[in-house]
Parts: structure tokens; C-alpha cells; sequence
């Protein structure tokens, strides 16, 4: 193919998301579809980025530019590294310390056999949502996707109903994307029905309010961080124990799961 026939080519091409006006039009009875089915399959992650992709409204093009306005988020979103590539490579998550977060976040993802191409795979299943595009907007995308389970160690919420939950509702205090706060909501309002006493719902809110108390965490070296003591970064981050989620019996955590 000629220079002139590339160019063409490329300009011809459909823009990804964010380059589109319509990438920013919310769409609710899409996102509502998505959480019904998500709360009858917890497992079934690709309704999160549905529902991520019908909500997202303005929250990614307000954090990209917000990572551009600090020196270290400008730093990383020049260098756009591809989170997910370190998370893949195992011989750069073996050399990580017991006690580190790099440590933790691999003997989180061990056991319950997460990986972030696991991940990614499923974000690609939302058909418009051009997730691999080489787009800044879809960069800064993917690295909140990419994050996730990160998250999960550093905020000590588990891959539970409860947990997942939570980690969803510290996210909306992060990204301010109305999809983590409809989830979160519907996650809540199905622990609300158990109506056994225990404090669900306080423990949601407490994620939001440790969400909003914390650093801002799209903007963190990550590989740095990685080599960290765990306990350290959490201090650091100001992330604090979820102490109302951890009160909770393990069992019930997932009781609305089993119920429905």
C-alpha cells in the first residue's frame, strides 16, 4: 500500500471512542439491562463494561485531563505503558517481596485464577466500545480497567458480592463514573432486601467516603508502587481498613447471590 493510500486509509477509518460526540451520551436503559443481568451472574464481568460504557459520560475525558494537570500523571500519560503488560509478564510479578503490594496483588489473582488479559478480554466483548483503539482516551480507559484488582488489594475489599460491591463504590469516588455508582447502588440495594440485620449498606458507604478520602489513584506509578510494602502504601495513599466490611460474616458477603 502507497504513503498517500495509508493516509487515506487512516483518515477514513471510524474514530474511537472519545474522538466520537456520541461517546459521551449516557444511556440508561442500556446500563439498567446490564445490572439486571449482572445481578443475576456476578460472574458475568462483560455486564460491567457494558454498563461502564453506557454511563461513562464525561468521567474519562475529565480524568485524562486531569492526569495531564500533575507532573507524575503527565509523566505516565506520555510514556502510555500499557499496564496490562506488566500485570502479564510473571517473572516481573515473581520478583516482588512477601509483604509488598506486588506480593499481594499476585497472591490475590493466584488462587481465584484472575488475570488482567482475563480482564481485558471481557471488556472487549462490549461491541462499540473500541477498547483497543490507539486513542489517549482509551489508554487512560484501559488503565482504570487494568487497575481493578489492584484496587481490590490496596482497599482489602475480596472478590466476594459484598467486596465487589465496594471496590465499585470506592471507584465512583475515584472516577466520578456514574456506571460504578449505579452498580454500587443496585449491588446495595440487594443486600438491603437480605434484611438480616447486618450492616451492608454502611459498609458500601464507608468505601465511597475511603474513595473520596484517598489519594487519587489514576495517577499513581504503579510499577513503582508495586515494590512498596503493602502496609506502607496504603498509609501513603490514605486508604483506610474497610472496618465495616470485614465485620460482616465471609459467608454473607455473597448471601444475596446465593438468595436470588
Amino acid at each position: 500500500m502507497s504513503t498517500a493510500a495509508q493516509v487515506l486509509d487512516a483518515t477514513s477509518a471510524r474514530p474511537p471512542l472519545g474522538a466520537r460526540d456520541a461517546s459521551f451520551r449516557l444511556q440508561p436503559l442500556r446500563a439498567f439491562r446490564a445490572v439486571r443481568r449482572l445481578i443475576a451472574d456476578k460472574e458475568d464481568t462483560a455486564q460491567v463494561f457494558e454498563v461502564m460504557r453506557a454511563l461513562s459520560g464525561r468521567a474519562i475525558p475529565n480524568g485524562y485531563a486531569r492526569l495531564l494537570k500533575t507532573p507524575q500523571g503527565g509523566a505516565i500519560a506520555y510514556r502510555r505503558e500499557e499496564f496490562a503488560d506488566w500485570l502479564s509478564d510473571e517473572a516481573w510479578l515473581a520478583q516482588f517481596q512477601p509483604g509488598t503490594v506486588g506480593a499481594a496483588y499476585r497472591d490475590f489473582i493466584a488462587p481465584r485464577g484472575l488475570t488482567a488479559e482475563g480482564l481485558a478480554e471481557e471488556s472487549r466483548k462490549v461491541a462499540d466500545a473500541d477498547m483497543d483503539a490507539a486513542h489517549p482516551l482509551l489508554w487512560y480507559a484501559r488503565r482504570l480497567r487494568d487497575v481493578h484488582d489492584v484496587w481490590h488489594v490496596l482497599t482489602g475489599y475480596g472478590t466476594d458480592a459484598l467486596g465487589e460491591v465496594c471496590v465499585v463504590a470506592f471507584s465512583y469516588a475515584q472516577t466520578r463514573s456514574l456506571g460504578f455508582a449505579l452498580i454500587a447502588f443496585a449491588g446495595a440495594q440487594e443486600f438491603r432486601r437480605l434484611k438480616d440485620g447486618q450492616p451492608y449498606g454502611k459498609a458500601v458507604r464507608e468505601a465511597w467516603r475511603a474513595g473520596r478520602k484517598a489519594a487519587w489513584l489514576p495517577e499513581v506509578d504503579y510499577p513503582a508502587l508495586f515494590a512498596m510494602p503493602l502496609d506502607e502504601a496504603r498509609r501513603v495513599l490514605g486508604i483506610t481498613p474497610p472496618a465495616t466490611y470485614q465485620v460482616i460474616p465471609q459467608d454473607l458477603r455473597e448471601h444475596y447471590q446465593r438468595a436470588a
